[in-house]
């Protein structure tokens, strides 16, 4: 099956050459025997454990390479069927920055230990993937240019989220400490490598200059801003507005779409791919509050999941071929072990490095992969970059992975998750990335309304020695049922000591706060945390504004880690926690 790449220039030659009524009937018939058997496949997959994604490519090896040799039916490459499929990697790749990629995380964790940790990790692997991608060693045949190199490399280095996701969450570890380090580190690491990867086959990508490299780095930078201000400032009061004036069904889901293909071609016409330009869309969309992203997520992943996905990855199977037998054995060997070798080796370093808890357990965690490698390594196939015989070996690789990695975390996690000196608790995780694992929990599920809180007549130095505990810089003040305010202790630095005796916490006290409600989402209230960089939330009654209590981003992470959710909490409010990331994605 032959694509001239997934661009929006295809797509536009698309629009203006696809016509003939024999393309459309013929396109017509693959697309429905397409879908219908890759949900039937998915069926059956799921009963054997299985991810859909190996369902759909191998619907798409069945209906193409396969019944091809028996000459019983073919699927016949068309106009129509390359346009669908096109849109599908922007769809695809709207949601995994949606599903696993913040921004704002990202960004609070530049300074701390994940985040060298996972820089490490990337660039360790990124180095010995690209052995095998150049021929400064040894010349596996692949002819890249260097920009080429580099993104095959970042494909072969990076970590799914999806699958690493799907198996702490199955084995319950993503509520203990090892688990929680993982998750957060594959976060980092894995945007670290889809934005290298990104721009590294965007249509001027071979500027490799220092100056070029400057620029383009610039136009993500800058690109990566428009997208936010747009996706999360403008996109949901203006579609809160018309849904008011003119009550349009679907209005919100057609919006989106739109909006997201807008996205995709400003990406495209400052020479990023299509598909970063998607990513970094369903990123800043990843953001927005709670309650609007239920209004308008499902319908866009309806109609993904039921439709474009399926179809997307099973045109790897259409596009796979027998012909990856031809690759020379040491080449095959490199290809598959020596990526393999540089992933943990990599996270090792970066964890030892960083001092997190048992480095074998993160550098294990780190190997999972395959899905979003499939979707890039099609790409590359279409835009020519890769051949049609390392991309089909690549995809064969893939599918082990995808087979036997999680076995494979979900032994050395368990085995390190049993040790007895790991910390009971994490205090250190960015909260925004903490928001990934937590889902239909409300801030009154875990509100304590007992706790007592310093009042606005405490001297500073009263509250010093009776109030501070470890990594905690801000404290709610409060008089019985009043809120006063919140201290922060980095405030407290500019009041000479021998002031602290005679000075109230009314006098150095922040009474403009953000407020928390009982009734609101975790994640929701997290994300106003994160963006005032507060670690405390006051929370009080919508209507009265009576002080109820306040939740700290301890508090939340302690829900996390927790070994049996709400052992220290009345039956009623007890939470359970779960992973945004789909085990399709």
């Amino acid at each position: 099956m032959s694509m001239e790449g997934f661009s929006l220039q295809a797509i536009v030659d698309l629009f203006r050459s696809a016509g003939h009524t024999h393309e459309l009937h013929q396109s017509l018939l693959t697309l429905g025997m397409l879908i219908i058997v890759a949900k039937l496949a998915e069926g059956v997959f799921r009963r054997l454990r299985l991810n859909a994604i190996i369902a759909y490519a191998a619907t798409g090896m069945f209906l193409g390479p396969v019944m091809e040799q028996t000459g019983i039916w073919w699927i016949e490459s068309s106009l129509h069927l390359e346009l669908v499929l096109a849109l599908g990697v922007f769809i695809f790749f709207f949601l995994i920055g949606l599903d696993e990629v913040d921004i704002s995380s990202f960004m609070s964790s530049l300074k701390g230990h994940y985040f060298l940790a996972a820089v490490l990790s990337v660039s360790v692997s990124l180095s010995i993937s690209m052995l095998v991608t150049t021929d400064l060693v040894f010349d596996f045949g692949l002819k890249l240019n260097f920009t080429e190199s580099l993104a095959l490399a970042g494909v072969l280095s990076m970590t799914s989220l999806g699958i690493v996701a799907k198996v702490l969450t199955d084995g319950g570890y993503l509520k203990q400490p090892v688990g929680l380090q993982i998750f957060t580190v594959v976060i980092i690491a894995e945007l670290i490598a889809l934005l290298l990867i990104g721009f590294s086959i965007g249509e001027h990508a071979h500027q490799v200059s220092p100056v070029g490299i400057l620029i383009l780095l610039g136009k993500v930078a800058g690109f990566s801003v428009v997208t936010w201000v747009l996706s999360s400032r403008v996109l949901p009061p203006l579609v809160a507005l018309l849904q008011r004036v003119i009550q349009v069904p679907q209005l919100s889901l057609g919006l989106l779409l739109g909006m997201l293909f807008l996205i995709v071609y400003g990406a495209e016409a400052v020479g990023l791919h299509g598909s970063l330009g998607a990513l970094l869309f369903g990123a800043s969309l990843s953001s927005l509050p709670y309650q609007v992203q239920r209004e308008i997520i499902p319908g866009i992943r309806s109609v993904a999941e039921g439709f474009f996905v399926p179809l997307f990855f099973a045109s790897a199977g259409l596009s796979f071929s027998f012909t990856f037998a031809t690759l020379p054995l040491g080449a095959m060997a490199g290809l598959a072990l020596i990526p393999l070798l540089g992933n943990f080796t990599g996270a090792f370093i970066g964890a030892y490095v960083s001092r997190l808890a048992v480095p074998y357990a993160v550098a294990t965690g780190l190997m999972g992969k395959g899905v979003a490698e499939i979707a890039l390594l099609l790409v590359m196939w279409n835009s020519g970059i890769i051949d049609e015989v390392v991309f089909s070996f690549l995809v064969l690789v893939m599918f082990c992975y995808i087979l036997f990695m999680p076995a494979v975390i979900n032994f050395a996690v368990g085995r390190a998750s049993r040790r007895t000196d790991l910390p009971a608790q994490l205090d250190d995780i960015p909260l925004g990335i903490v928001r990934f694992a937590l889902e239909d929990i409300k801030i009154d599920d875990i509100l304590d309304r007992s706790q007592r809180h310093p009042a606005s007549s405490v001297t500073v130095r009263d509250f010093t020695e009776q109030w501070i505990v470890p990594h905690q810089p801000h404290y709610v003040v409060a008089d019985k049922e009043a809120l006063v305010g919140i201290v922060s202790l980095e405030m407290l630095r500019y009041l000479p000591k021998d002031a602290w005796g005679k000075t109230q916490l009314d006098a150095v006290v922040r009474r403009e706060t953000p407020l928390a409600y009982p009734d609101e989402q975790v994640e929701d209230v997290l994300q106003r945390m994160s963006e005032s960089s507060l670690s405390v939330m006051p929370v009080v009654e919508r209507d009265s504004e009576k002080f109820l209590g306040a939740v700290t981003s301890s508090d939340i992470i302690q829900l996390m880690t927790m070994e049996t959710m709400g052992e220290s909490r009345p039956p009623h409010r007890q939470v359970k926690t779960s992973t945004r990331s789909r085990q399709n994605h």
